[in-house]
């Protein structure tokens, strides 16, 4: 009985291709990632009904805008009709409407599929991944928030305002944004992340920023009416909005559009710095989730 023949190996091309491109590293990895962030923010990269929404809020929140510059316009009323301090506030909704739907497309599902393990094996860590998502949301509202203050202003400036006159309450204004995006990033961030479910973070985030502003008002209101200004503005610190609100009043020499304004502009540059710690503290919390699912 003769032995069988040996079988001969045989290599089959199924296209396997060795990547021949630029490797850009973790910086390139980082703006890539910050970039592709804010468009997901936006609905870019993602279904045509992801778009709906942002956009749809995004017009409104320019209506106010295009209105007062039309009025400027066809009408010829004064400049003073330009309300910058007012805008931060009077689209507190719908800032929040849009941070609250959009922070889960960047926190809720990674860590709900589990794939944020993979992420970061390498080569991002889980505190340079985290904050580069929460980048991304800074940018996104600052883009909502923004843009309605600058076609309030050069809207204005075309209508016949003056610019000298405009360029300090828009500066203030736009200041004030700059702010509130980081303050509303870092509180929809972190219940974004810890509320994985997409219904349950929206809802958080609804009931943190604006049942925390109406709480904050009622506060204030009430040390207000006891004397208490000294308590009342330091209770502004539980809600991003009425936290801007005063700052910038009594920095931009305004009235406050949510309640009474500081007298002090110390008071209000510590205001500030308390903020930002506040904010730094919720930084550190969600670089520790991050951390925890990465394990």
């Amino acid at each position: 009985m003769s032995a069988p023949a040996e079988r001969a190996g045989v290599i089959h091309d199924i296209g396997y291709r060795r990547y021949a491109g630029t490797r850009v590293g973790r910086r390139g990895i980082a703006a890539s990632l910050l970039a592709s962030g804010v468009l997901a923010v936006f609905g870019f990269g993602r279904s045509g009904k992801a778009k709906i929404l942002p956009f749809v809020l995004l017009g409104m929140t320019l209506v106010p805008a295009v209105v007062q510059v039309g009025i400027m316009s066809f009408i010829g009323l004064d400049a003073d009709l330009l309300n910058y301090a007012g805008y931060n506030s009077g689209s507190s909704f719908l800032v929040v409407l849009f941070v609250a739907a959009q922070a889960p497309v960047l926190f809720s599902r990674d860590l709900r599929s589990g794939v944020i393990s993979l992420y970061l094996a390498r080569p991002l860590g889980a505190t340079a991944f985290a904050l580069i998502r929460w980048a991304s949301l800074v940018l996104a509202i600052l883009a909502f928030v923004l843009t309605p203050l600058l076609v309030l202003f050069i809207g204005g400036l075309t209508a016949g305002a003056s610019f000298r006159d405009e360029i300090g309450p828009v500066a203030w204004a736009l200041g004030g944004a700059v702010v509130l995006a980081l303050l509303v990033a870092t509180v929809s961030a972190l219940v974004a992340s810890w509320t994985l479910r997409r219904g349950l973070a929206i809802a958080g985030t609804i009931m943190v920023l604006m049942v925390g502003l109406g709480v904050t008002v009622a506060l204030k209101e009430t040390l207000f009416a006891e004397g208490m200004d000294t308590a009342a503005h330091w209770v502004s610190l539980l809600s991003p909005f009425a936290l801007v609100d005063a700052v910038t009043a009594v920095l931009g020499d305004t009235a406050g559009q949510i309640s009474q304004a500081p007298e002090s502009a110390l008071t209000g540059w510590l205001l500030l710095l308390a903020a930002l710690a506040l904010m730094a503290g919720g930084l550190l919390l969600l670089v520790r989730r991050y951390r925890s699912k990465g394990a």
